[in-house]
């Protein structure tokens, strides 16, 4: 009977799709150490994780079904939602409790605070989250935005045109946008990075998304990856460096060290604030997300009455402890 239980075949593990936002840098890790450590094994799921092309890019691949989990940002997805009423796609683990979108410039160009944005040559990748947020960012700072000149560029170009002076500063996240271009050559102290979230905006940042339908179909997959999700944000807080080695294994190319900061500025910035260290990571405030929708509504005209419910849901998040980060 003991050599027959050990003969016993071993539970299949589901697989499962996971796509990113952005390309695989640090604050990725958590996924990444999740899978490498064993978290998500744990929960019975081997997740392939796949780069994205900007923060519009997961929603509409899982809105589809070619993915049935993704990481996007929230606003856009309020949006998408509101475009594409029906469309089976929901929040379901929020990740930056305090958003990432930032406007990115330079002091020796002339830009410290909002307002010196005035006069000057804003880069915005069209398909940037930061970018889709100016307007809301605008409007709370009391822009001039018909005195800015905004330019065009690609994510590959943005940064290389900040640190070369032909922009004065450029829409993207924080942790991105000022590491690249400092990675340039440009001296820190000639940095400044305004986080939208510093004036005014309730926004919430990126969120794990899921395909309603798969969720229904697969409530257990997906409370698991984000129990495993949990986990490896608290591996990425304990070591950094570790967490970004699970990266540098499928890139040997990586600068280790430059995500490992990248990876530390979203932890400090984005995912672990005050309000998730008394809550736990994932969910969010109800208030504030009413809020938030306001603040969309400025600058934005929804098709129909925004309903927080199509937008997010707890309803698969772990209930277990495991959320909680002290």
């Amino acid at each position: 009977m003991a050599v027959a239980a050990f003969a016993a075949p071993v539970a299949a593990q589901t697989e499962i799709d996971f796509t990113l936002d952005w390309r695989f840098e640090g604050p990725a890790a958590p996924y990444f150490i999740a899978e490498d450590a064993g978290h998500f094994a744990a929960e019975g799921l081997t997740v392939e994780i796949t780069p994205g092309q900007g923060s519009l890019d997961a929603i509409p691949k899982v809105a589809t079904g070619a993915y049935p989990i993704g990481f996007a940002d929230m606003a856009s997805l309020i949006k998408f939602i509101d475009q594409n009423p029906g469309a089976p796609v929901i929040g379901v683990m929020m990740m930056y409790d305090k958003p990432a979108f930032a406007i990115v410039g330079r002091k020796s160009l002339g830009i410290e605070e909002p307002s010196d944005l005035e006069g000057k040559v804003l880069g915005a990748p069209p398909p940037d989250g930061a970018w889709a947020q100016f307007p809301v960012f605008a409007a709370s700072t009391g822009l001039d935005v018909d005195s800015i000149t905004v330019e065009p560029v690609g994510f590959p170009t943005r940064e290389p045109m900040l640190a070369e002076g032909q922009v004065a500063a450029v829409t993207g996240f924080s942790f991105t946008s000022y590491l690249n271009t400092v990675r340039l050559g440009v001296d820190p102290e000639d940095m400044t990075v305004l986080l939208m979230a510093d004036y005014g905006l309730d926004l919430y940042g990126n969120v794990i998304i899921v395909n309603t339908e798969y969720a229904a179909a697969n409530p257990e997959v997906i409370t698991g990856f984000l129990r495993g999700v949990a986990m490896g944000v608290k591996d990425s807080i304990a070591d950094p460096e570790a967490a970004v080695a699970a990266i540098a294994a499928r890139n040997p190319a990586l600068d280790s060290a430059l995500e490992v900061e990248r990876l530390e500025i979203a932890l400090r910035d984005n995912i672990v604030t005050e309000w998730v260290l008394a809550n736990g990571i994932g969910n969010i405030d109800a208030d504030r997300f009413v809020s938030s929708l306001d603040q969309i509504a400025m600058t934005y005209e929804f098709n129909t009455e925004p309903d927080p419910a199509l937008y997010f849901t707890d309803a698969y998040l772990p209930t277990d402890g495991s959320l909680m980060l002290e």
